[in-house]
Parts: structure tokens; C-alpha cells; sequence
């Protein structure tokens, strides 16, 4: 007798706590929209993940001994497993929502919450799934891997969040174009780095 459940998903969705210390206000439905996304995300990515903790902004020690500079706040943070303790995420409302700046530039933050949200949740869940799940892939290739995961999840995603809406019927046909021209702009912008 063949087994006809072989490569689907299960039923039952991951059970990753959810932890709110963030004093920001959120906008509707965020820990809703958390849960959908890591129900969207396979359940072996996501083996071993205990928790996501949505904080004001990202303040941890090791940070401030970091050689590399960084612009702004940090979005997020993946914190691995460490003797007892499980891997978890942590998740900046404050970089995400910018609440500081002026109102276009948080107005800009809120409408776009919600993908820039799954997209840092993907890159997250992509770095747990790299370092800790799939040994195969080199430390020197773990970059390009984690953001190939990331775009590749959130360009899924969006589709199908997207697929009955008037915006993606409108822009369908002109996507291929869209995407050459996105193509031929970045390759101008490497030969000009290069260049330079």
C-alpha cells in the first residue's frame, strides 16, 4: 500500500512562542501575521526554534565589539542554540517601524511592515536553517545561500498573498519586464562599483 501523504506538508503548524516586550504600538494583526508566516515556512526549517521575541530595539552585548559598522538599527537577530537553551529570534518593532523619524519616512515603514516583516523572518529562519540544519553548505557560502533563501520564500509568499488582489492582475503581464530591467540596472551598478 503506497503511502499518498509523502511530501506534504502536515497539519500541524509549528508551535514557536511568540513574545511581545515591545513598548511600540503594533499595527493590526502582527502576531497573526508572525504565526502565518512560520506556517507558510516548511517544519524541519524550523526544528529547533523555541521562541521570537518582538522588542523596542536590539541591545546586545556582543554588538558593541562587532568590527563591522552598521547603519541604523539592527531589524533582527538570530541567537543559536547555546548548551541548554534553544535558538531563538529576536525582532527589532523599532528599526521595522522607525517611530523616531519623520512622518513619510514612518508612514513608508508602516505600509510596508508586514513584507519587510516576512522578509526579516525568512532571513532568520534561513540563518537557523544554514548553520544548524544543513552541515553540506561551507562558511564561506552561507551568505549568498541564507539571502537565496530569503528572496526565494518571500517572492513565494507574496504571490500568493497577492494573487487575487487588482494589483497583481494590473502588473502580472509587465513582471518579465520589470524583472529585465531590474537585471540590467544592477549589472550597471556593479560595473560602475567595479569601476570605481
Amino acid at each position: 500500500m503506497v503511502i499518498k501523504t509523502a511530501g506534504l506538508k502536515s497539519a500541524k503548524s509549528s508551535e514557536i512562542k511568540i513574545e511581545n516586550q515591545s513598548s511600540i504600538d503594533l499595527p493590526k494583526d502582527t502576531l497573526v501575521n508572525i504565526q502565518k508566516i512560520f506556517s507558510f515556512l516548511s517544519i524541519e526549517h524550523l526544528r529547533g526554534l523555541e521562541r521570537v521575541r518582538l522588542v523596542d530595539f536590539i541591545n546586545d552585548p556582543r554588538l558593541k565589539n562587532a568590527n563591522v559598522p552598521m547603519k541604523g538599527d539592527l531589524p533582527g537577530l538570530y541567537h543559536p542554540r547555546v548548551q541548554g537553551k534553544s535558538a531563538w529570534l529576536e525582532i527589532s518593532i523599532g528599526a521595522l517601524l522607525q517611530p523616531t523619524e519623520t512622518f513619510a519616512k514612518r508612514w513608508m515603514a508602516k505600509t510596508s511592515f508586514k513584507s519587510n516583516l516576512a522578509g526579516l523572518i525568512f532571513s532568520l529562519v534561513g540563518q537557523h536553517y544554514y548553520l544548524t540544519l544543513r552541515h553540506s553548505v561551507k562558511k564561506q557560502n552561507l551568505e549568498p545561500q541564507i539571502r537565496q533563501y530569503a528572496e526565494k520564500n518571500l517572492r513565494v509568499w507574496s504571490e500568493k498573498n497577492a494573487e487575487n488582489s487588482r494589483r497583481a492582475k494590473l502588473f502580472k503581464p509587465l513582471r518579465p519586464y520589470m524583472e529585465r530591467w531590474a537585471k540590467w540596472l544592477n549589472k550597471k551598478a556593479s560595473n560602475a562599483q567595479k569601476k570605481s
